[in-house]
């Protein structure tokens, strides 16, 4: 059974509160996080906390115990998986790393999302085309003004022949 003595030893939990208050000090110290800021953004989530409550969880002897609404409101502010904050931190990364990782991540979901609204807006672009020949000129001729290059205007426009950016 999970926390009997195994050798000797404590067997470690797979999932544990230990594991979040581990967890909770990790990410926040990844993103850059004050105490303040994390009990701020774990407020603003719904669930009311204070910047001595955080410092609590993560140093105290002993440790502060975080009731099941804290867990998903740490795991909505850090944008995890409730499991995921559960789980032990992986090892092997430092924090440069792990902010390198995290700058990553959030660079990956800016860019599908900017690209999920470029296919939109090119697909209505399309479909205004489609219904207003006529105009195919003119809006090429309004990519290039506001781009200013006539290679991404070339680019956009052909993004528009082809009826959206994914391909």
């Amino acid at each position: 059974m999970a926390g009997d003595k195994a050798d000797g030893g404590e067997v470690p939990l797979l999932y544990s509160e230990g594991n979040i208050a581990a967890r909770v000090a990790l990410e926040r110290e990844v993103r850059g996080w004050s105490t303040i800021e994390l009990a701020d953004r774990v407020s603003k989530a719904g669930v009311k906390m204070n910047q001595t409550a955080v410092w609590r969880i993560e140093n105290a002897t002993p440790r502060r115990r975080i009731n099941v609404d804290e867990a998903l409101a740490f795991a909505r502010v850090f944008e995890l998986p409730l499991e995921e904050l559960m789980s032990p931190p992986l090892e092997g990364l430092d924090l440069d790393s792990r902010r390198l990782v995290q700058e990553a991540v959030e660079a990956y979901y800016e860019t599908r999302d900017a690209e999920d609204r470029l296919h939109h807006a090119v697909v209505g672009i399309a479909e205004h085309i489609q219904a207003h020949p006529d105009s195919s000129r003119a809006i090429h001729e309004q990519c290039l003004r506001l781009m200013g290059e006539e290679r991404d205007a070339r680019t956009l426009t052909e993004y528009i022949e082809g009826g959206g950016y994914y391909r």
